[in-house]
């Protein structure tokens, strides 16, 4: 019996099924060795020596495998073929005592059987580079982590975390924020005519281009340059000056590499980055997708000749390469896998798999297979005209353009539809009179930056050389978790006011953790590493002396009241009476006793405690008009309109002693409709850990609920409530039934 081990059970499953009864698959289940959790865990003096345990909850699974290992004949290690996938087997070896001389390694891009047999048939030994590589990152943050962690909880707020990437991460997002809060939004014009040729089809739209023929600024233009520019060109006379045609190639994009799938993910289907490395992991150990971790545009020649080949079945010739399409990959350091993301098979379409996949991996697969077999298919051919109309005033010269395309042939564009706006313009002749119809002058105004989306992010990362595919994701989650980032209304990444405060600590006090450069020359170093070209500890060593050094340093200089000043407040400690101050914390601002430490009482802080004064919109002013004088049912107090998180709300003014809240429904959150189980409350919106959900106004008495939001008709099949999803569909609530609207 041969044993095989891979890190993931679905992974194990879906290998079962291609081998016979001589092979044994099993996980590890992810990783089975570790740094420990309570102590650094790196014997700084040994060479950084990393002290590697078993994690409680991985005992079993290695005394399992220890026990199925010695009954094999040989044993197969097939983790994923990268850093991290090639240190699992390292760990495997290692925990499970195996001769590394007689442990096979296997590795491959794709879960099918071809892909398989050729792996067992080509076993390798294992690549101690790239173990050195993983090592090398896992003890670089470690010593960053343990070090510089407590450094901040003693100089800014207990339970903050100091990471290389997630640090870098979060200034990007922090400088974009202060973009936006420094921007002056600048108001200009532009002027727009309507022309005709003569006749009704010959009418079209053209927007000021050139103002004595020269080009301008767009923002120069101001109302009262605008207002100046229609007195002169009202009455001017205008021809069609000159007509270019030329047909336009689009090409269509490269097979999508780790980065590139999240940023379409994030834009096409609102996919985080966590969410759709979640998706592509499953995708992948089903045996659907080939490796998602990776920044190759490679395609294999086995896929190139059946994409070919479905293109002509499917579409005809035309719409296929011969020979296939080739990219070449920008990035230099591309080393994480040897394909980029595709489908295993060309001929699996969307369609064919979808009874096999849930609706998020079917979303995620069609985009991928879509842009794989796009990426193998003739550019898209526009016949592009631009029309400049002259308008002549006093001899001076003003040039309109209007431009337009139509789409000759299709090309990629059949399977990878993109935003390809068809514009036709009438066929006009140079030196032709027109008249002119309407001019019009609009106002306009420049706009900030936005705000980082989880695919600008990754972008901007992988633009500065930031971390690698296997990262990206991990990075995001990472500083939303601790409370650096958190997502606004638009799903995009806002920094929180701890994120501010901790940036500018570290861009003052340690410019190498929060430098763009230097985090992307470590990286640099990583690769050197896997590559075989550096040894792990003289990198590391380079980093530590300087870090070590400066951060004793940093502990006598910084004084915590410089980072951190505590603010007056008008709030009276209700335990000792002393004034309370008002601090800044993990979680954001505070207020704490002034007689700390003798009274350790601390409250939340709300919009009239301390600090700016936040005046209430109409919408609570109205709220607060309608529930004055309700008292709180647990102690008596009065009980006050908040807003949070999901929006007003009431609790009682004794908060702390009391904490007792209550929601407030708002006009359409359901409570219009009727409850039909009891028949006297009505459904309101309501929240939990899970998020909004809807229940009657009657509970405790009566417990009907529903995570859609009720549209007040019912199921023409089964009578119960129809509900709105968070997709936006109209289906029945009753479980058991299947009617959709």
């Amino acid at each position: 019996m041969t044993l095989i081990i891979v890190e993931s059970p679905t992974k194990a499953k879906t290998i079962g099924k291609f081998l016979g009864q001589e092979y044994q698959v099993e996980s590890s289940f992810g990783h089975i060795r570790d740094l420990p959790k309570s102590e650094m865990g790196v014997d700084i003096e040994n060479g950084f020596t990393p002290k590697y345990v078993i994690p409680t909850k991985a005992k079993k699974i290695v005394s399992g495998l220890k026990a199925d290992a010695k009954k094999a004949s040989e044993v197969i290690l097939a983790s994923d073929e990268d850093r991290e996938g090639e240190a699992i087997s390292w760990h495997l070896i290692q925990a499970l005592g195996l001769d590394e001389k007689k442990t096979k390694r296997i590795a491959f891009h794709e879960i099918t059987k071809n892909a398989i047999l050729e792996a067992l048939e080509k076993p390798r030994p294992l690549d101690l580079n790239m173990v050195d590589a993983q090592q090398a990152r896992r003890v670089l943050d470690r010593l960053v982590g343990y070090e510089l962690s407590p450094f901040l909880w003693k100089k800014v707020a207990k339970g903050l975390s100091a990471g290389r990437v997630q640090s870098v991460a979060t200034r990007l997002i922090v400088e974009r924020e202060r973009e936006i809060q420094a921007f002056i939004p600048e108001e200009y014009w532009s002027l727009s005519a309507d022309f005709s040729g003569g006749t009704e089809t010959e009418k079209f739209t053209a927007d000021l281009y050139k103002i004595r023929d020269k080009t301008f600024d767009k923002l120069k233009i101001k109302k009262t340059d605008a207002e100046e520019l229609k007195k002169i060109l009202q009455p001017a006379d205008y021809t069609i000056d000159k007509i270019e045609k030329k047909q336009v190639s689009k090409n269509p994009g490269a097979p999508f590499t780790t980065s590139t799938l999240q940023q379409s993910a994030n834009r096409h289907l609102g996919f985080s980055a966590k969410q759709t490395m979640a998706v592509a992991q499953k995708l992948y150990e089903e045996g659907h997708i080939t490796y998602m971790r990776t920044d190759s545009l490679n395609l294999s020649p086995k896929f190139l000749g059946e994409a070919e080949a479905w293109l002509k079945k499917n579409l005809g010739a035309d719409y296929a390469v011969k020979g296939g399409r080739v990219f070449k990959n920008k990035s230099k350091n591309a080393q994480e896998a040897h394909e980029a993301i595709r489908p295993t098979e060309a001929h699996n379409t969307p369609e064919e798999l979808g009874a096999k996949l849930d609706k998020s991996q079917e979303r995620l697969y069609r985009l991928i297979w879509q842009r794989a077999v796009a990426s193998q298919m003739p550019a898209a051919k526009l016949a592009a005209t631009a029309i400049d109309v002259k308008a002549v005033d006093d001899k001076e010269i003003y040039i309109f353009r209007a431009n337009g395309q139509m789409l000759v042939f299709p090309g990629y564009l059949k399977i990878w539809p993109e935003n390809t706006k068809e514009q036709e313009l009438p066929l006009l002749e140079e030196k032709q009179s027109i008249a002119l119809l309407d001019l019009r002058s609009d106002q306009h105004s420049t706009n900030p930056p936005a705000r980082y989306s989880d695919a600008s992010l990754v972008k901007e990362l992988e633009k500065h050389g930031i971390g690698r595919p296997s990262t990206y994701a991990p990075t995001i989650n990472t500083i939303i978790v601790r409370n650096y980032v958190e997502r606004d209304d638009n799903k995009k990444l806002k920094p929180t006011s701890i994120a501010f405060v901790v940036t500018d600590l570290l861009l003052n006090h340690f410019p190498k953790i929060v430098d763009y450069q230097f985090t992307a020359a470590m990286e640099n170093n990583l690769d050197l590493i896997a590559d075989g070209k550096k040894g792990w500890q003289p990198v590391i060593g380079d980093f530590y002396k300087d870090f070590h050094d400066n951060l004793q340093k940093k502990y006598m200089e910084i004084n915590k009241n410089d980072i951190m000043p505590e603010e007056k407040s008008s709030e009276i400690c209700d335990k000792c009476g002393a004034a309370m101050v008002i601090k800044t914390g993990r979680y954001g601002k505070f207020l704490a006793c002034g007689a700390f430490p003798d009274c350790r009482n601390i409250k939340k802080m709300t919009g009239d405690q301390g600090g700016e004064k936040k005046e209430p919109d109409a919408k609570t002013l109205e709220l607060e008009k309608k529930y004055a004088g309700k008292v709180c049912a647990k102690c008596g107090a009065a009980m006050k309109v908040r807003v949070g998180k999901y929006g007003p709300f009431l609790a009682c003014s004794a908060y702390p002693k009391c904490k007792n809240i209550k929601n407030i429904a708002q006009p359409g959150d359901g409570q219009e409709v009727a409850c039909p189980i009891c028949g006297d409350g009505k459904i309101v919106k309501k929240f939990s850990k899970r998020g909004a959900f809807y229940a009657c106004s009657n509970y405790p008495k009566c417990k009907n609920a529903y995570w859609g939001q009720p549209t007040g008709e019912k199921c023409p099949d089964c009578e119960a409530l129809l509900v709105t999803d968070k997709n936006g569909e109209i289906k029945c609530s009753n479980r058991g039934c299947t009617y959709k609207k």
